[in-house]
């Protein structure tokens, strides 16, 4: 492969990560639309995975591989897998019920923090001092964000708790899919889990799900068919590029939520927002870094310390 190749591979997988952050952020803009007249998580559930897996059975017939791809030789990994990420999706959803769309999407970002946290105390991975300081300005971010002492500007204490929730369960299943990975095919661990979702969401849309205006069952089916897509240019972008070079284009969903709170719900962020947002930002970014560093200097001495 020539430098401008390379160069070019790389282009391409930073343009289909913004794709994809572009699409998350229409998503959440599109549930947190539907959810103001009474849309709840677990229908939103249903829709986003249900609508979603054509999305994704198109792709996994695409690849040269095909049907043979979603073969797995670890079946109950991808049933805690998808039970992890079932629980999280359901918290994310909920969040975007509870709390300006600007704020739940940056609290959805504190899951490098966690990550963080759960690879010290599941995997004893050894963290360094400069890594935890990035954990502490992610903390301090999240507090910004609530607004402590604001009175009736503060941000619901329950919406904050479903946000952190949801990060908590975001880095679990980043933790099992550092496993999974190692004997699973992508498209095995998407399909799959898009298919367990659909069938939970099924099973929980007669107790809570309702009859809905043409307009909103509009807005739940392009949250699964935008979902999808979101998923295959985010799988995709990892194909053209490392993950350290396409990881913080994410935080453009930030950006798209803020833009899109402002224009479609009126809502502006605050002050508080933009700042633990930055904070947020900057701690996961870094984290992304050091990971990056850590990884590559491994191969070169596999006893350097931690940093």
């Amino acid at each position: 492969m020539t430098a401008r190749t390379g160069a070019e591979t790389i282009a391409n997988g930073i343009a289909l990560r913004i794709a994809a952050a572009g699409c998350f952020s229409i998503m959440a803009a599109v549930l947190k639309l539907a959810s103001l007249d009474g849309v709840g998580a677990p229908e939103m559930l249903f829709y986003r995975a249900f609508f979603g897996l054509p999305v994704v059975l198109i792709w996994v017939l695409s690849r040269p591989d095909g049907l043979k791809a979603l073969t797995t030789r670890r079946p109950w990994a991808h049933v805690g897998r998808s039970a992890l990420g079932i629980a999280s999706i359901l918290c994310v959803f909920q969040t975007l019920t509870l709390l300006p769309l600007a704020d739940a999407t940056t609290l959805s970002f504190t899951a490098p923090v966690f990550a963080t946290l759960l690879s010290f105390l599941i995997l004893k991975e050894a963290i360094g001092p400069r890594r935890w300081a990035a954990v502490a300005l992610g903390f301090v971010g999240v507090i910004i964000v609530m607004r402590p002492g604001a009175g009736n500007h503060a941000v619901p204490l329950v919406g904050i708790g479903f946000g952190l929730a949801a990060a908590v369960l975001t880095a679990a299943v980043t933790i099992t899919l550092r496993q999974l990975r190692d004997t699973e095919h992508v498209a095995a661990i998407v399909f799959w889990f898009f298919v367990a979702s659909s069938i939970v969401g099924a099973i929980l849309l007669p107790f809570v799900g309702h009859w809905r205006s043409p307009q909103i069952l509009a807005l739940l089916i392009a949250s699964g068919v935008v979902g999808g897509l979101a998923q295959l240019f985010m799988t995709a972008s990892l194909q053209k590029a490392p993950v350290a070079v396409v990881a913080p284009f994410d935080y453009l969903q930030i950006i798209g939520a803020v833009i899109f709170g402002w224009w479609l719900l009126h809502t502006p962020p605050s002050l508080n927002t933009l700042a633990g947002a930055a904070l947020i930002a900057s701690s996961g970014l870094y984290t992304a870094w050091r990971e990056h560093v850590r990884r590559k200097d491994s191969l070169i001495q596999p006893t350097s310390p931690p940093v």
